[in-house]
């Protein structure tokens, strides 16, 4: 067993699915999402993660690390205040969160969610 794992792996077949917790509200966004890794214990997992133009509501089940590559995207969370992210923004979403992702511009993201 190795304790190292290379995550951005083009040979892996995406999901082409909106996940869980994910309802669409207006346009007709798509998604893809590449799970490169899967913790033996399956507490943790990491991947990159593809949106079409459109708004989503999401509910987390488990906490996200996010690192935008590419697109431009709102978050609001039900009851705050959104916030914008570009190209290079990195940002966190905890276990409950609620509320929209208004994707502006085609995203391409990394991220870690932690599920347990």
């Amino acid at each position: 067993m190795t304790l190292l794992t290379k995550i951005i792996d083009k040979t892996v077949a995406p999901i082409e699915t909106d996940l869980d917790g994910w309802t669409k509200l207006e346009g007709n966004p798509t998604m893809k999402t590449w799970i490169e890794y899967t913790s033996p214990d399956g507490a943790m997992i990491t991947g990159c993660w593809e949106a079409t133009p459109g708004l989503y509501h999401a509910v987390y089940a488990g906490w996200e690390f996010v690192h935008l590559i590419e697109g431009e995207v709102v978050v609001t969370p039900d009851d705050g205040e959104p916030q914008s992210f570009g190209p290079g923004d990195a940002f966190m979403l905890e276990k409950g969160f609620s509320g929209t992702w208004l994707i502006k511009k085609k995203v391409y993201k990394h991220f870690a969610i932690k599920l347990k």
